[in-house]
């Protein structure tokens, strides 16, 4: 299991504030180039966003769905990406004081990447959920439109 940890210096309704926006997705999640909701009730449990990954040429598309969710303290996510199979995401903000530890956790349930989960897998997870949690926290201590500080 890949666990991740970052600081990040806003309050945990600023950061809830960019992980309900499905269309950020592609601006911080490290693959996708860009996520578009497939349902209008994002982030409920239940709801969808499909995203585009692209590698030069070639590009194929995925779907991620909440599975469970307490507003501004947890988001669970299962990524269906068809060649790959399925993963389980899992985002805890914990307020830190007036900032928020966000921890992530991801693993694979089914298909090919979890037949293939092995050390060397884990360590490119640990890779991408550095540049993933780097890009959140970015935007996030950026963008003080979408929540004021608390």
């Amino acid at each position: 299991m890949a666990v991740r940890n970052q600081l990040i210096h806003r309050p945990p309704q600023a950061v809830w504030a960019v992980l309900a926006d499905p269309t950020s997705y592609g601006e911080w999640v490290v693959g996708p180039s860009e996520s578009t909701p497939l349902d209008q009730a994002w982030p409920e449990v239940g709801s969808r966003l499909r995203y585009t990954v692209r590698l030069g040429p070639w590009s194929t598309e995925g779907v991620t769905t909440v599975r469970h969710r307490e507003p501004g303290r947890e988001l669970e996510l299962e990524a269906s990406f068809k060649a790959l199979g399925t993963a389980r995401i899992f985002l805890q903000l914990r307020p830190w004081g007036e900032e928020t530890l966000v921890v992530c956790d991801e693993h694979p349930l089914r298909g090919v990447g979890g037949t293939l989960h092995n050390p060397a897998i884990e360590a490119l997870l640990q890779l991408r959920h550095r540049g993933m949690l780097a890009r959140l926290a970015r935007i996030v201590e950026k963008d003080h439109a979408r929540v004021p500080h608390a």
